[in-house]
């Protein structure tokens, strides 16, 4: 498998608008690195501009540890650091002139922070990518993804095992054994795209699409990798790819990334920015 010319092959003319301007909506006090994760693996994976949306009392912290090329929208906030409903206004207001939105890396499970994800969730007529804490927010709301509005909105959810586990009240030992059909069957029921991360991690979509993924090692299963395959996924979306193609690509080449990184570093040492580190290398030996 090669990447596809759309993302290798830009015309003389481009300017930054062309590749995506992606809202990451992410982090909290407790952690605040999710969301640079996610915003740096977007800007190497091709975007063409990211702004982080952050509670307001870790912008300071976040200065210091962001790409310089990453935008803050630092936001209102509850008293332990994360999301509050009423921020809900500023961000709608801001994410009309963004291409794609990305939710859940880092936001906790705070009550507040919740409703803010789910009242967004239901109310965002633009593609989005579901990860992290915006999942565990969907967990009993899943009628959400049905009654919104944009009832064929490009949606990417990204769940782990324990994750989708949560979402269908079901059993992780029973979503592992059952990997291709929960998958197909989630994709198809909610109409999304869905990456049921893992060994071998899965993409389906509702129009039948179906992916299994083969690069990657066990040194990926490491606080922060999700959120480098989110960021890429979002990328990939904003470059102008279709979501099952976007995301088939992004989780194959954030394999590819985690295997060089693991070559350099060993499993056992490999850590999320690691695999930041070796997207440009990934994309030259698959150019």
């Amino acid at each position: 498998m090669r990447l596809p010319s759309l993302l290798l092959q830009r015309k003389p003319d481009s300017h930054k608008g062309d590749f995506g301007h992606i809202f990451i909506l992410a982090g909290s006090t407790r952690f605040s690195g999710a969301g640079v994760l996610c915003a740096s693996a977007a800007m190497r994976s091709g975007a063409g501009l990211v702004t982080l949306g952050i509670p307001k009392s870790i912008t300071g912290a976040i200065i210091k540890i962001k790409p310089k090329e990453v935008m803050l929208l630092p936001l209102p906030e509850t008293s332990n650091g994360a999301f509050c409903l009423s921020g809900y206004k500023k961000i709608k207001d801001f994410i009309k002139n963004v291409a794609i939105i990305v939710i859940g890396p880092g936001l906790t499970q705070n009550k507040s922070t919740q409703g803010l994800t789910r009242k967004l969730i239901a109310s965002i007529n633009k593609p989005i990518v579901v990860d992290a804490d915006a999942l565990s927010a969907l967990a009993g709301y899943l009628k959400i993804l049905r009654t919104t509005h944009y009832a064929l909105r490009t949606t990417i959810m990204t769940p782990h095992p324990g994750e989708m586990a949560k979402l269908l009240e079901d059993s992780v030992k029973n979503i592992q054994n059952n990997r291709k059909q929960i998958a197909k069957k989630f994709a198809l029921n909610y109409k999304v795209t869905v990456v049921l991360k893992g060994h071998n991690t899965i993409v389906a979509d509702y129009q039948g699409n179906f992916y299994t993924n083969k690069t990657g090692n066990p040194g990926m299963a490491t606080a922060g990798s999700g959120d480098v395959l989110t960021g890429m996924i979002a990328a990939f979306l904003g470059q102008g790819l279709k979501p099952f193609e976007a995301t088939k690509y992004a989780v194959w080449l954030h394999g590819i990334a985690g295997d060089l990184a693991a070559k350099e570093k060993t499993q056992i040492s490999l850590i999320a920015s690691d695999i930041i580190d070796k997207i440009p290398e990934a994309i030259k030996k698959n150019s």
